[in-house]
């Protein structure tokens, strides 16, 4: 049975620096839904919490379109097939996955979504997690870009969260040594005793940049999520030929004005390179990716985590988590009362 209402979180305010109570507007609103031709309605169960995000709400040039004032929140969802419209692809009950944002339902095209096809050991989840854009960030990020090798040294910062976790893991498969960053001693020892790395730095610790430079010596890659300060001084500690992968900077995205990196200079002294990247340029080789990450999962050999918060409403503070080092591996909201079985 239909809802009389349901509810959706909008875009109120850009926030100059970081997110605050009155960014996003929560609206309950008459459920009005029904699908026209090749359409589908759809009941969210997850949304992804990403950090991407929070350059989706800055009114400037990327990648993607910003998210516009009165806007639904721009979000990974994975729901269910409500209802489908003359001549859709899908069925009622299919389980689908797409953009569809911050909003409990919602009539989407066929062409905005994609149907998932459950398998043994793996969830729905995963495919907002490893299956999903943090997972094939991992992938290709590493593979294509970073071009790890055998017996290179991986250093990964963001190392706990949803996608440098998986880029540990990946390394290792790899044959690299991997040194990993993050910012408490739980995470450090969930990455050295549940995913294997090599060694885990507590960024937050007055003898980091000591202790880093006395186990690792100099690196051939970096996987940097963070930029800032660590960013800067990595590009201090590379090989002749490193990479930087340079896919996120999280400790930078509140900031109204990013400092600068000092340590650029070393890139030419050392023939290395630095190379953003974005998932999307990838999409027709999901599948493939899809494909390698489903079989570690199913062979239980690629480990995850989830940080589920529960209740639409709990959106946008979850979004804050990101920034706060609130969450370990992969950040989601729960929608419905559907469960996983992670």
């Amino acid at each position: 049975m239909a809802p009389a209402q349901y509810t959706r979180i909008t875009l109120a305010e850009r926030p100059k620096t970081s997110i605050t109570s009155s960014t996003f507007k929560r609206e309950v609103v008459p459920f009005d839904l029904k699908p026209g031709p090749k359409q589908i309605l759809v009941k969210a169960h997850y949304t992804s919490i990403d950090p991407a995000m929070r350059g989706w709400l800055n009114d400037a040039r990327s990648y993607i379109r910003p998210v516009q004032i009165g806007e639904v929140m721009r979000a990974g969802v994975i729901g269910e097939v409500l209802e489908a419209g003359p001549g859709s692809k899908f069925a009622k009950g299919d389980i689908v996955s797409g953009v569809f944002g911050w909003t409990e339902y919602g009539v989407f095209d066929d062409k905005a979504a994609e149907k998932i096809h459950t398998q043994p050991g793996v969830d729905i989840l995963d495919y907002l997690g490893p299956l999903g854009t943090t997972g094939l960030t991992a992938y290709f990020g590493l593979l294509d870009v970073g071009q790890i090798k055998p017996g290179e040294t991986l250093v990964v910062s963001g190392a706990a969260g949803a996608t440098g976790s998986v880029v540990c893991q990946i390394g290792k498969k790899k044959g690299a040594k991997v040194y990993a960053i993050a910012g408490s001693q739980d995470k450090c020892d969930w990455l050295e005793k549940e995913l294997g790395v090599d060694k885990a730095f507590n960024y937050k610790s007055p003898t980091f940049f000591d202790d880093f430079r006395k186990t690792v010596g100099y690196l051939d890659v970096y996987f940097d999520n963070v930029g800032g300060d660590i960013l800067n001084y990595m590009l201090t500690r590379l090989k002749p030929k490193a990479r930087i992968v340079l896919c996120g900077a999280i400790s930078d995205y509140n900031k109204a004005k990013p400092k600068g990196l000092s340590s650029y200079t070393n890139l030419i002294a050392q023939r290395a390179r630095i190379e953003g990247f974005i998932v999307f340029d990838y999409a027709a080789r999901y599948p493939e990716a899809q494909r390698e990450l489903a079989s570690w999962l199913q062979d239980g050999s690629l480990k995850r985590r989830f940080h589920i918060v529960k209740g639409l409403d709990k959106a946008p503070d979850a979004l804050n988590l990101l920034f706060n080092g609130g969450n370990t591996g992969k950040l989601v909201v729960q929608v419905s009362d559907v469960k996983a079985k992670l």
